[in-house]
């Protein structure tokens, strides 16, 4: 093998484990953010009501958060996948700026969200020459 096929082969690996490690930490803290939705309601009720947010919302972000993990884990690249990273880029936004809002001191946890949702985008196109049509 040719230096230049070793460089080829060595970068296609390292993305791959930037994505991986990206999008396995980033379910990671979704799947926990939903459990904290569920198993803790009465305190998270509490937050969401702070922020002006009907409680009503919660369940259904379950759903989402669960569903978003299920299609980033197992779609390879398609257009489900494109609108995943479009809804959670648009929750880690308004996750925030609700934060900023109430001046909880909490955002840091949207912003690590928005960090691993970005790389995970950026080398999930990298891995899977994903284009958007």
């Amino acid at each position: 093998m040719t230096t230049f096929v070793k460089n080829i082969i060595y970068k296609m690996k390292t993305n791959k484990i930037i994505y991986w490690s990206t999008t396995g930490l980033l379910s990671g803290l979704l799947l926990m953010s939903a459990w904290m939705y569920i198993f803790k309601n009465e305190m998270i009720s509490q937050v969401f009501t702070s922020f002006g947010y009907p409680t009503y919302l919660i369940y259904p972000l379950v759903v989402l958060k669960i569903a978003a993990v299920i299609v980033l884990l197992t779609q390879k690249q398609n257009f489900i996948k494109y609108l995943a990273y479009a809804g959670l880029f648009f929750e880690f936004i308004l996750a925030f700026f609700a934060h900023i809002m109430v001046k909880d001191g909490e955002q840091i946890t949207a912003v690590i969200a928005m960090l691993l949702l970005v790389s995970s985008y950026i080398y999930s196109s990298k891995v899977f020459n994903f284009k958007v049509k």
